[in-house]
């Protein structure tokens, strides 16, 4: 069985900076690989205990993501390809997705992961995105995994209940961050993945992909503006007793439609 898993490096969430142009400031702002995409490796890597998979990791960033990457070496995946070129810089996610795509054409896989959606962009666009552009099914919200006598057997969630759905290869799934939680890194492991350097980069003439698909111009969204969120500090103290204080909060919250 061969899995990919496709992960992304992530500012961490409390220092997030934003350029002039709309794109995410990331130089000098602490990464993380993101949770969701975590938790899809964390999957893999169960079914390459269990199975005997190999697992590849993708990216798409510059350079600095090969942190990301040898992370993900440490925890247990057997490859990693980063694809990193500046004509894929300013890519919304279907630019994105169409890279991806791009590069995973010429890769072998029996079963694509990506996690649900990612902190800094909250779409849940590109999983999806690159199965269309793939020609592959694929299910979402995914909780939970197992494989028996070849069929997937996928636990999905909704907000009111759980759907289970059982699927054949090759298929993409799409992984909430709370399916489970990631192991630790294996200390021997990313001492090997950082001394030999065994993220393979690869840029954009690498893959199969149409040039006007990609970046910043391939890319069909835009942003419009960037504000930070403004917090309002006014505050009423009233002193009563209980039963008008829950009178009081209950009127207020008719009062602004919450209720």
């Amino acid at each position: 069985m061969k899995i990919i898993v496709c992960i992304k490096q992530v500012p961490d969430t409390t220092e997030i900076k934003i350029n002039p142009d709309g794109t995410l400031k990331r130089d000098g702002v602490p990464s993380i690989m993101n949770p969701d995409d975590k938790a899809a490796l964390e999957f893999a890597l169960r079914l390459k205990d269990e199975y005997g998979a190999h697992v590849s990791v993708l990216s798409m960033g510059p350079v600095q993501a090969k942190v990301m990457l040898n992370e993900a070496l440490a925890m247990g995946a057997d490859e990693a390809v980063l694809l990193s070129d500046r004509a894929f810089a300013g890519s919304d996610t279907w630019a994105t997705s169409t890279a991806l795509a791009g590069a995973l054409k010429s890769m072998e896989y029996d079963l694509i992961l990506t996690g649900r959606q990612a902190i800094d962009g909250d779409t849940a666009q590109v999983g999806p995105q690159i199965a269309e552009h793939l020609q592959l099914p694929h299910i979402s919200y995914v909780k939970q995994v197992e494989l028996k006598n070849g069929v997937y057997h996928v636990k999905r969630q909704f907000e009111d209940r759980y759907q289970i759905l059982k699927a054949n290869g090759p298929l993409l799934l799409t992984v909430l961050q709370d399916a489970n939680t990631p192991r630790y890194m294996n200390v021997n492991r990313l001492v090997d993945a950082t001394s030999d350097d065994r993220v393979v980069v690869k840029t954009v003439n690498d893959i199969v992909v149409d040039l006007t698909q990609i970046g910043l111009k391939g890319s069909p969204t835009k942003v419009k503006a960037t504000f930070n969120k403004e917090f309002n500090s006014e505050r009423n103290v009233v002193e009563v007793n209980a039963d008008e204080a829950v009178e009081l909060i209950i009127a207020k919250l008719k009062e602004r439609h919450i209720i």
